[in-house]
């Protein structure tokens, strides 16, 4: 597995893969990386001759009473855990190789990152499409691979690549969940195992709610009626959302018609958590 710091290198060793005939997938992370990240970075492997990961904890999207500071980094770990699922470079550039002095450039998709997480993160989507505008354009591959946990990212980012032709496709892969249902996810390690616990009840929500719409139930407010009785009498746990919205637009809806995500945020103690569900009317059934 090769190792890239600057653009410049990273370009470099991604061109030379080109020119024996590789195609390039390509796995945008924050590093602290987990099961969820090794399947993106198994799948691309499996498809392409050469997969790019980044790891890059972006500070533009992150908001100043946020978890930046905290947010969990060990570089060794993560190109040992990289390389075992297949990766065949890690570009893990600093700041100041992303954001030199004088950037003022961003990337917004408007609409789509006002609602959901953007309601309460506001910039957090104009960072995350910024950042992730600037490394398909050093890594230019054919396919991006993104995770369905951060459903409304994976929504946005696919409408950016669209909209501004970067001639690249998007594969969006299954929620990689544990045992006790709990989407894996980074910030995970921050719960106790009391809170742990208290988190498997997201999924148990998401899942009453789906297991009613494949009984039929296409009402929105009885759908998210259903998901919210399961936490309403956990005390540890603070809604912060839970709607039903289009899959592909994020419009609000009263009744599920077509491919609708049904989403949640919450709060455990200090640790904001989301997860979501794809209720597919045309096979009638949920996609957890």
């Amino acid at each position: 597995m090769e190792f890239a710091e600057s653009k410049s290198e990273a370009r470099r060793l991604i061109a030379r893969a080109r020119a024996d005939g590789k195609t390039v997938g390509f796995v945008p992370t924050m590093g602290a990386l987990h099961r969820g990240h090794t399947s993106l970075i198994e799948a691309s492997s499996s498809e392409h001759g050469y997969t790019v990961v980044s790891i890059f904890v972006n500070p533009t999207q992150f908001g100043p009473n946020e978890d930046l500071d905290r947010y969990p980094r060990d570089l060794k770990r993560d190109l040992e855990t990289a390389e075992g699922a297949g990766a065949s470079l890690v570009f893990a550039p600093s700041v100041e190789e992303m954001y030199p002095a004088g950037f003022t450039t961003f990337v917004e998709v408007s609409a789509l990152g006002d609602v959901l997480c953007g309601a309460s993160r506001p910039g957090h989507f104009r960072g995350v499409t910024t950042v992730v505008a600037k490394l398909l354009n050093i890594v230019r591959p054919d396919v991006l691979y993104l995770g369905r946990k951060d459903a409304q990212q994976a929504i946005i980012l696919s409408r950016m690549v669209r909209d501004l032709d970067l001639g690249v496709k998007v594969r969006v892969m299954p929620t990689v969940r544990g045992p006790d249902g709990v989407a894996l996810s980074s910030r995970n390690g921050y719960l106790s195992a009391e809170q742990r616990a208290c988190a498997s009840r997201l999924f148990e929500s998401l899942s009453k709610a789906g297991h009613l719409f494949e009984a039929g139930e296409r009402d929105v407010s009885r759908l998210v009626s259903a998901a919210r009785a399961v936490l309403d009498g956990e005390r540890e746990i603070a809604v912060e959302y839970l709607e039903v919205r289009d899959a592909e637009s994020l419009s609000e809806l009263s009744r599920v018609e077509d491919r609708a995500l049904l989403a949640l945020a919450v709060r455990i103690g200090d640790t904001r958590l989301i997860d979501n569900i794809i209720l597919d009317p045309g096979t009638g059934s949920f996609e957890a």
